[in-house]
């Protein structure tokens, strides 16, 4: 079971929206590449290093990581960051300041 927590979900709507100002769909072509590689965490999650205190998977075609947690019954994601962040907001973001 895949768990997607508000925190990501918001992520997910701030990304969409930059990229919808840039051209008109592409907000709507990043949700669902996003959605996308988060369905892979079906099969392949836990199999991501670890950053920050959580699995970092890397979007293939936005310059996005989605951080995760693994345990025996799901995976829950608990963000959905641009990786052109200052690494320093990341840690705080994520809870790890």
């Amino acid at each position: 079971m895949i768990r997607i927590l508000p925190s990501a979900r918001e992520d997910l709507a701030v990304g969409a929206d930059f990229y919808e100002t840039q051209a008109e769909g592409l907000g709507a072509y990043f949700l669902e590449s996003l959605f996308g590689e988060i369905d892979k965490l079906h099969r392949y999650a836990g199999i991501h290093p670890i950053v920050f205190g959580y699995h970092r998977m890397l979007s293939e075609r936005f310059p996005y990581a989605i951080y995760y947690l693994r345990d025996e019954d799901s995976t829950v994601v608990k963000a959905i960051l641009d990786c052109r962040r200052d690494p320093e907001w990341i840690q705080a973001r994520l809870g790890m300041q």
